[in-house]
This record gives structure tokens, sequence and C-alpha cells, in this order.
């Protein structure tokens, strides 16, 4: 394989995906279905391809030329990361990621107790954890993290819901009310359900301090009727990203992304813990134990001066942004990365190799290396996806 090679992604088509905002950034024509990610990487269930050839056959056939031996050492013969485009229109289910520990222990258990790969009950695909960093090509909603405790009894003060849950917050530390709640939200009965969503839609419409959020919480309701999961959600932050600003998301932080479109990257594992918002199995016991109580606003990102790297302690994955500008770009290969570019035209170049031509929507592969690859295209801008440090 040369230093860089073009991919071709395959879409994943989840009834939450926005028919047209993947289109626009690939230059394609709509087909009218719901196209809600866009998957670069190497995971089994949907690799792209290099050549015709699935790049997860590619790198198990020489991981050491596709991966290099450090990356090799560090993770397996596997790339660790899994990159994205993903593009909502509705909200994604609430949900939860288990620590290394809890995913290991966690597989092991589903394993001893012989419950099927494919069994809608099995929450454990493998043995890794699943941070995750989403940057907003957009404007784009998210809910992340539980709100201060004294935050969420004024709100619901305000919306005349749920005083027992105030009460709660208000007697008892965050850490000792929110478990006990988060049970309750999901155990949460019509009637309760009724009254919280008749009252985030009349906040929503008010004009008042909490608009913002309870219409965020009303189309939550309004798209999934009946849910627990918007009993679950008034317990969260409301978050609104604008183009080039990140949210990570740590193992057992509770969270949802509602509408936008932006590119995700994360480590390359299946393990989710669902908590509403879905018609999905929710083990709620396996979810309040995996599960963070922290309080406190969500940490919005931006990328570093200079490197124009996003802060993340990630082993698996690290994302930038490359500009190029005026002048070219050296890119270096320590470890495989991915290039994906989302405005202008990008060109890689590397003596003795065909140039490849980057437009808007495009991604290559590289693979690790000491050859010199330089990255062009005045007015372009590209996001780069590798291993952390």
């Amino acid at each position: 394989m040369p230093p860089y090679a073009l991919l071709d992604n395959p879409v994943r088509r989840y009834a939450w995906g926005s028919p047209t905002a993947i289109p626009a950034l690939t230059g394609t024509v709509p087909d009218g279905t719901p196209q809600a990610e866009l998957w670069m990487g190497a995971h089994p269930s949907a690799p792209s391809r290099v050549g015709g050839r699935p790049l997860d056959e590619l790198i198990a056939a020489d991981p050491d030329g596709l991966l290099g031996p450090d990356t090799v050492r560090r993770f397996g013969p596997a790339l660790p990361f899994l990159f994205k485009v993903l593009a909502a229109d509705r909200a994604l289910s609430l949900q939860v990621h288990p620590s290394r520990a809890q995913a290991e222990a966690g597989y092991a258990d589903e394993e001893a107790r012989g419950i099927p790969r494919d069994s809608p009950r099995r929450v454990y695909q493998d043995r890794s954890h699943k941070p995750e960093l989403l940057c907003a090509l957009g404007e784009f909603e998210a809910l992340c993290g539980f709100r201060p405790a004294a935050g969420t009894a004024r709100l619901l003060d305000a919306l005349g819901v749920l005083a027992p849950w105030a009460a709660l917050l208000r007697d008892r530390p965050a850490a000792e009310a929110l478990p006990v709640l988060l049970r309750r939200a999901l155990a949460c009965g019509p009637a309760e359900l009724a009254a919280a969503t008749e009252a985030v839609t009349r906040a929503a419409a008010s004009g008042g301090p909490y608009t913002e959020a309870c219409a965020a919480y009303a189309r939550v309701a309004g798209q999934y009727p009946g849910d627990p999961g918007l009993a679950a959600a008034l317990l969260l932050n409301h978050v609104r990203l604008t183009a080039g600003q990140a949210l990570y998301l740590d193992s057992g932080v509770p969270h949802a992304y509602l509408r936008g479109t932006g590119v995700e990257l994360m480590a390359n594992s299946d393990n989710v813990l669902r908590c509403g918002l879905t018609a999905k199995h929710v083990d709620i016991d396996g979810l309040t134990a995996v599960t963070s109580f922290r309080t406190g606003p969500p940490r919005i990102l931006t990328p570093e001066p200079g490197t124009l790297e996003f802060p993340s302690p990630a082993a698996e994955f690290r994302l930038s942004l490359v500009r190029p500008g005026d002048h070219p770009v050296r890119v270096e290969r320590p470890a495989p990365q991915i290039l994906l570019c989302v405005a202008g035209r990008a060109l890689l170049c590397a003596p003795g190799h065909p140039d490849l031509a980057l437009p808007p929507g495009a991604s290559a592969y590289l693979r690790p290396g000491a050859g010199p690859v330089e990255l062009t295209g005045p007015g372009a801008e590209l996001f780069r996806a590798t291993t952390g440090r």
C-alpha cells in the first residue's frame, strides 16, 4: 500500500439520521432515506474499503505495515479508533459507556452466562471502553452529564413537576440523590410523564430562563412519546455547540445527541448501556453500576492554538484540524491516521506516488512511515484522526 489511499466509506442508515446532511458534505444526491453516520475505519461490521478490499482485512494481512509496530504493541493488530460523520435529525438514545475494567467484567459475565452476541439483552460486545469526542460542523445540540443539583431543583420548581425529586436534590448530596432519581426516572409512570411533557412544552414557549433547554426536552418528548428517557433527560445539562466546538465524553457520562452534524472519534468499541429514548433493552442495574453521578457544567472544547488539536485523555485517539493555507503542510506519520476533508479541496503528495485529491466529504488512510508526505490546498479544512500519545 502506498503512503496514502482513498477510502470508500459505508453509510449507516439509522432512523434518527438526516436525509440531507451527509449527501451535502459528500456532494451526492439524497435518496430520501435517513443517512445517519459515515464510517471511516476498520470496524468489522462496516469497514472502509481501499481499492475494493475491506480495510480490516488489509490490516489483518499486514498489521505492522498498516498500523506500525508501536500501534500493534500498544493496541494489538487492529485500528484502535473509529472515525465518523454523524448527522442527526432526531435524538439518539440516552446512553452511557463503561470503563475498561467494567467492560472486561461485563463481557466476562455475559460470556459465562451464555448470552448470545446477537441477543437484544446483550450489553457487552467486547472488552473495551468507549470514550468519544464529537466536534460540531454547525449548530449541534446534546445532553451531557448531570446538571448541578441545585440547578435541577430550580428547573423542576419552575416547571411545577416532580416536586419530591427537587426536595431530594436539596436534602441529600447529589452523589446519593442522583442514583435514586435515575432509577425513579426509568420507572416513571404515564401520568408523571404526561405532566412533565406538558410542562416542558409550556416552558418552551414562555420566553423564560429555561426556554432553550425546555424546547429541546419538548422535542425529545414529541419524538419518543411516553418514553421515560424524558424524565432522565431533565437531570442532564442541555448543550448547544457551534461549528468547531467539541465535547469529550469519558466513561460513565450520560449523554444523548439531539440534532446536528459533527465529526465523532471514538475507541473502536460497541459497548453501550441505554437509559431511555429507545426501544432497545435497558438494564437498569447495569446502567446505574457504570454511571458517573458527578455533577457540573459540561466542558466545551476548542482546538488548542498552534496545534489545532482537541485535548483528550484517550490513548486510542486524537483529533485535530489541519488548514494548509497558502503553504504545503508536511504530514508526519508516526502512527496510522485518517484525513477527512470538510471544506475546500486538498491534495496529498509524495515522491514517486500519484497525487491524491480530497474534495469535501472524501477521506484518506495514511499508513505510518518516514517518507515525506505533503498536504496542500488553500482554503481547505481537514480533520485528522490518529492514535493518542
